[in-house]
Order: C-alpha cells, then structure tokens, then sequence
C-alpha cells in the first residue's frame, strides 16, 4: 500500500512564501511523474506543477515564476516551493505520483493541505 503524506501547508499574507513537502512511503521502486494540484472552494480541481522521472516539469501559467517544484527521488519526495503567494492562490494542496513501479496505470493522491493567502 502506497501512501503519500503531504505536509508545508497553512496561513500566510500575501508576498509570502510557504515550502509544501509530500513522502512517499511503501513498497516504492520507481515513480514516473510527481506533482501537486490544488483545489479551491466552488472549483475544480487543476495541476500547479508536475515533474517528471527525466526532469521535464509544467507549471500551471498562473504560478509560473513564482512556484518551483523539486523531487528527491532517494526520499520519494516532492517538494513545491511557493513564492510570491496570492490570495488566489488559496487552495488546498494534493500531492499526485503517478506511473508508479512501473506500471503507468498506478496513480496515488495524499490527503491534501491547506495553504491560505490573506490579503
């Protein structure tokens, strides 16, 4: 059983900065993509940022320039670094691997965490 374990949420002002972090744990022994999505109140939910096994990334236009994504594939962790936040970019946060062990059907989501931007 795989689970996915995000953490770096909570309440910022705007102009702020907030570093989301998400473990990935169980039988692990490759992980294709990594990536974050978010989803507000009344809306659906949409990718942020995406990296692949082979460094290829894309990034939601909304937060290109402001939010890098990282993984560290030794820990089977993904990090979101958020700079520059806005109030719209209040959200929850769900962490995603997707083609996991080699099998591109496998795809495992994390509880998600609450990132809040005051104005």
């Amino acid at each position: 059983q795989v689970q996915l374990v995000e953490s770096g949420g909570g309440l910022v002002q705007a102009g702020g900065s907030l570093r989301l972090s998400c473990a990935a744990s169980g039988i692990i022994f490759s992980i294709n993509a990594m990536g974050w999505y978010r989803q507000a109140p009344g809306k659906q939910r949409e990718l942020v940022a995406v990296l692949s096994s082979i460094g290829s990334t894309n990034y939601a236009d909304s937060v290109k320039g402001r939010f890098t994504i990282s993984r560290d594939n030794a820990k089977n962790t993904v990090y979101l670094q958020m700079n520059s936040l806005k109030p719209e970019d209040t959200a929850v946060y769900y962490c995603n691997i997707d083609g996991y062990n080699n099998n591109p059907r496998r795809s495992a989501w994390g509880q998600g965490t609450q990132v809040t931007v005051s104005s």
